[in-house]
């Protein structure tokens, strides 16, 4: 299986990183991407964005390393995404080179408006990544190219359309239509404490690593285990199942 955790900047995977954890202890591959590099943050003052940039990637190779899994930037502009069809085709062309299986992004009514550009083009990407010749067309050769996850040296790649499904998740919102799906992440919860704690120093956020351990827990007691992340999936129901659990 593979999965992409697709978020405006680098700390919203928080809200995922003991899933990410898990899958990818079980050896599916998982890919963290972010749209924005978060140069706004204040703690970065002044400083270039060369530095910035510099900074972030640290960040997230810090990150992708305590879970074992890959990462990539885009660099869409920290509070400057608004959700086009650029944006979403940045994000396609990953698509069909990762081939992810599931998506995981923010909620669709979240206030901060790079949360939910965010989860417009990576739920928009997930057609454009489907057709060939949207995926190929020439007026994209000016975008940032995507990794080349395959370690081919090809001035102009050609990717190759993406067509198979993708279940899309999303962080929880109360107001959402979609049905809830709890992770059971006991066996993950230090991995998703030491990132959070990572944050937490850098930022110097109030919100401590055993706030942290307190919501994961209270999550998990709706889902019946010891400590959980909740999720919506985008579909209009539930797969049918052999019995009732």
């Amino acid at each position: 299986m593979r999965i992409m955790a697709v978020f405006a900047h680098p700390d919203d995977e928080i809200g995922c990183i003991g899933t990410l954890a898990k899958h990818a202890a079980r050896g599916d591959e998982v890919m963290l991407v972010w749209t924005t590099l978060g140069e706004l943050a204040s703690q970065f003052g002044d400083a270039t964005h060369e530095e910035v940039t510099r900074v972030r990637r640290e960040h997230g190779a810090w990150v992708a390393g305590k879970i074992g899994a890959q990462f990539h930037f885009f660099d869409m502009g920290d509070s400057r995404m608004t959700g086009n069809r650029a944006e979403a085709l940045q994000l396609a062309r990953l698509y069909a080179q990762f081939k992810p299986n599931a998506v995981i992004t923010w909620s669709d009514d979240h206030p901060h408006p790079d949360h939910r550009m965010t989860a417009k083009i990576a739920f928009d990407a997930i057609t454009l990544a489907r057709i060939p010749k949207i995926v190929n067309e020439a007026d994209a050769e000016d975008l940032a190219p995507p990794p080349n996850l395959n370690d081919e040296q090809a001035s102009s790649p050609r990717f190759e359309a993406w067509r198979q499904p993708i279940r899309f998740y999303q962080y929880y919102a109360p107001a959402s239509p979609y049905p809830d799906v709890f992770i059971d992440i006991s066996g993950t919860i230090e991995q998703g404490e030491e990132v959070m704690s990572f944050y937490q120093q850098f930022y110097k956020w109030e919100w401590k690593p055993e706030n942290y351990r307190a919501m994961r827990a209270e999550i998990g007691r709706l889902g019946g285990v010891k400590f959980a992340e909740r999720f919506n999936l985008k579909v209009s129901h539930l797969r049918a199942r052999d019995y009732l659990d």
